[in-house]
Order: C-alpha cells, then sequence, then structure tokens
C-alpha cells in the first residue's frame, strides 16, 4: 500500500500556513541559502539529476529545459511561472498557492539564480482574485525580508517578481499564448519554432514552467536528487499532487509518489460515493483519454498511463459512478472547449462547435447513428492539425467515451440521456433545450 508523501503540503493544516513565519519555522528559504552558495550550472545538474518532469501536463525534465537556453544570446533571460489552472477537473496549483505561497517564491528564487534570470513572473488565472492576493502578499513579505529584490542575503543577486493576472483564457495555459498575453496582446499560441527558450518573453530566452515545479524545486536542492528519486517510479521520480473530484467520498488533494494507483487513492478516499461503483475517471484532467474500472491497478506515472492509452497531464482524477450519463459528461466537456478555443485555427474552432452540436442531439434522444461516426470523423480533422494542443486534448474524451461506451452514444439516437439516467434528473439538462435544426 503506497503512503501519502506530505511535502509541499506538510503544513496545510496550520490556520498560518500562508504566512513567512510559518514557512520559516519549518526549514523555508533555507534551500535558497544554500542555492545561492552554488553555482547556477550545479543547481541545473542537480535538478537534471532528480529526474523533475514538469507537473503542469507534458511532464518534460525540468533540468533540461533550463538547460536549453542559449547561452550566446545577449538579452536578458527570463522566469514565467504558469499558474493559469482552468481545466475542467485540474484543481491542484490554487490550493497550493493558497495554503503554502511561499514554496512557490523560494522555488522562483532557486529556479531565476539557476538560469541568470533578473526578472519573474507568475502568471496567474484573473479569475481567482483571492489566490492573487495571497501570492501578491507573499512576494511582499519576501521582499521586506530581503529574499526578493536587490542582492539577496548579501549574494550580490538581484530578483524582481511580479505576479501578473490572467483575463480568464483557458488558452493562455499553452505557454507561447501565455506569453502574448503577458506581453499585452491577444492570447493566441504562436508558431513554433522558435520556441521560448530561444525567444520567448519580449523574444528573448524564457523558461516557462508550472507551479508545481517550481515550487517543489527547494525540497531537491535541500535535501539532494536521491532524496528525490527515492519517491515515485525510475522514469517518474518524486511526488506530487492527485486531485480527487466528483463522485469520491473524500474529495481533495492527496500528495503521493508518482506510480501510485487510483484504487489506493480511493481507498484513502473512503471510495465512491454512497458505495456505488465506479463508472468511469479521468487520469490527467478533461483534455485526457477517460479510463474505466479496469484501469483501477495501473500506476498512475507518466510512462503506465501512457502504454494504457491515455496521459498522466495533471493528475485531475474526475471520477464518476454508474449514475452518470457519459454522453452528458462528455458533451459539457466539448461545450468547454468551444468556448475556449482561440479561434486561431479553423480545425479547432470549427470542429469543437460542431462536436458540441452533434452531443447535444445525442444527449437529447435525437440523434442517428450517423452521428456517433460524424464524432469519429471530426476527432480525425482535429486531431495533429490543430494549431496547439488544446484541439488534440478536446478530442481525446470524444474518442475515449466512444471506445468504451459506444452502446450509451448508439442508445441516445432514439432515448433522451435524463431517460436513461433519471438520478440525475434533480436538475435541468442543457439538451432539453436543444434545436430541432443543431
Amino acid at each position: 500500500m503506497t503512503t501519502l508523501t506530505p511535502i509541499l503540503s506538510r503544513n496545510w493544516d496550520r490556520p498560518d500556513s500562508f504566512t513567512l513565519a510559518a514557512y520559516r519555522e519549518t526549514g523555508g528559504y533555507e534551500a535558497l541559502r544554500a542555492a545561492l552558495g552554488m553555482t547556477p550550472d550545479a543547481i541545473v545538474d542537480l535538478v537534471k539529476a532528480s529526474g523533475l518532469r514538469g507537473r503542469g501536463g507534458a511532464g518534460f525534465p525540468t533540468g533540461m529545459k533550463w538547460g536549453f537556453l542559449p547561452k550566446d544570446n545577449p538579452n536578458p533571460r527570463y522566469l514565467v511561472v504558469n499558474a493559469d489552472e482552468s481545466e475542467p477537473g485540474t484543481c491542484k496549483d490554487m490550493p497550493l498557492l493558497l495554503a503554502n505561497p511561499h514554496a512557490l517564491v523560494e522555488g522562483i528564487a532557486i529556479a531565476s539564480y539557476a538560469i541568470n534570470s533578473r526578472n519573474a513572473f507568475v502568471y496567474v488565472r484573473g479569475e481567482v482574485l483571492h489566490v492573487i492576493r495571497r501570492l501578491r502578499n507573499a512576494v511582499a513579505e519576501a521582499y521586506e525580508a530581503g529574499l526578493l529584490g536587490k542582492d539577496i542575503l548579501g549574494s550580490g543577486f538581484d530578483l524582481d517578481v511580479v505576479v501578473h493576472s490572467g483575463a480568464g483564457a483557458y488558452i493562455c495555459g499553452e505557454e507561447t499564448a501565455l506569453l502574448d498575453s503577458l506581453e499585452g496582446y491577444r492570447g493566441q499560441p504562436r508558431l513554433k519554432p522558435p520556441f521560448p527558450a530561444v525567444a520567448g518573453l519580449y523574444a528573448s530566452p524564457t523558461v516557462v514552467n508550472n507551479v508545481e515545479s517550481i515550487a517543489s524545486v527547494p525540497g531537491i536542492v535541500a535535501n539532494g536528487a536521491d532524496w528525490f528519486t527515492s519517491m515515485g517510479t525510475e522514469k517518474s521520480a518524486g511526488f506530487g499532487f492527485f486531485s480527487l473530484s466528483g463522485h469520491v467520498t473524500r474529495p481533495g488533494q492527496y500528495e503521493a509518489p508518482l506510480g501510485v494507483t487510483l484504487r489506493e487513492l480511493l481507498e484513502m478516499a473512503g471510495g465512491v460515493r454512497d458505495g456505488r461503483r465506479l463508472k468511469f475517471w479521468t487520469p490527467g484532467g478533461s483534455s485526457t483519454p477517460i479510463f474505466t474500472e479496469e484501469h483501477l491497478d495501473i500506476p498512475l506515472d507518466f510512462e503506465s498511463v501512457g502504454a494504457a492509452g491515455s496521459m498522466l497531464g495533471t493528475r485531475a482524477l474526475q471520477i464518476f459512478d454508474e449514475t452518470t450519463s457519459v454522453v452528458r459528461a462528455v458533451r459539457g466537456w466539448i461545450e468547454f472547449y468551444a468556448h475556449e478555443s482561440c479561434g486561431k485555427c479553423t480545425p479547432c474552432r470549427e470542429g469543437n462547435f460542431w462536436m458540441a452540436q452533434v452531443l447535444r442531439r445525442i444527449e437529447a434522444g435525437k440523434g442517428t447513428e450517423e452521428d456517433v461516426a460524424k464524432l469519429l470523423d471530426i476527432c480525425d480533422n482535429l486531431l495533429g492539425r490543430s494549431f496547439c494542443a488544446l484541439g488534440d486534448g478536446a478530442t481525446s474524451p470524444v474518442t475515449s467515451a466512444i471506445k468504451y461506451f459506444r452502446e450509451e452514444f448508439i442508445a441516445g439516437t432514439h432515448t433522451p440521456a435524463w431517460e436513461l439516467f433519471p438520478y440525475q434528473r434533480t436538475t435541468r439538462w442543457a439538451s432539453e433545450s436543444v434545436e430541432e435544426d443543431a
């Protein structure tokens, strides 16, 4: 039985866990002091040796990304932290910033020193005003204590940190769209190459990392690479937050080593609600192919989840029991992607719009078997043809849901979903008002 590893969350039960005083009581900023006594290259090598992989979804090795910055570029270097968490089901970074913002601030200082950056930015989703206030207060505390600003801890290293509020666009979670938004432009993905490491913010070398990735760095500096690799698996080292939501008895953040299974996490969380049976779940958020009960014992690491046909993503484990209409769930996700598509490329802009129309028809019992084939055809024309990963991710729940629950989609060609799943009849279904010509 895998046990939890409360590292970033170890002080969350303290009412003052978000303050500088509470953070320093448990060794906070000692890793920064140690890092400033090392060379920047030594820190990069340490992070590489730890095997830390990006916690924002893609799982790219963090130290390797830092090492991509060209040494002969005379422009200033920038660190940008992606805190634009907004995918359905993904809810790990906001609790971390609320309860332990100084872990991120310390990680920013160490990472900036490692890549020789004097300016760092945190791009936070605009709707989470309480998180923005908490993070800005933490940054202000760090400035006042001499942990940010000029001559940090007498090392001669200067660093300014800016907390930037976005405008609520999901597309700005894509790193190049985030950079455009940060520069004051409309948030739309850029053509790559050049990659941000070469021409990112203000056309200068830039590292873009997720909140959890940067917040994990102080622990690695303080305890060493071997400590980090002692958790997780050989290729997916370390720990991470597993966000259980939906039809689970005790939803929340479960910080555990990578490689833990959903069965183990469900046991810790009290099982599926009301003793019901698990029907389907997402291993990494709504943009990853869904899993079913047969996947309960798959290790939740990058390689195992990928081999089983999905992606670990942000470890957003949305749990759905047998009372749930998979058609309704997928329709909700696709409506989200249709709404959040930036519109820059035709496949994503049109594909998600039309998939939402077809799914509404099927949910209302007004579809045809040809509509199921049409969904797969749209996915074929969307996957690999959109400008960024939003389009690719939107196809995942559709194709996987049809793969595992095709009969439910076929049933929707003659029976409304709310009749198939009357347990959910307590709320009005969007498809009840579906237009005849949709």
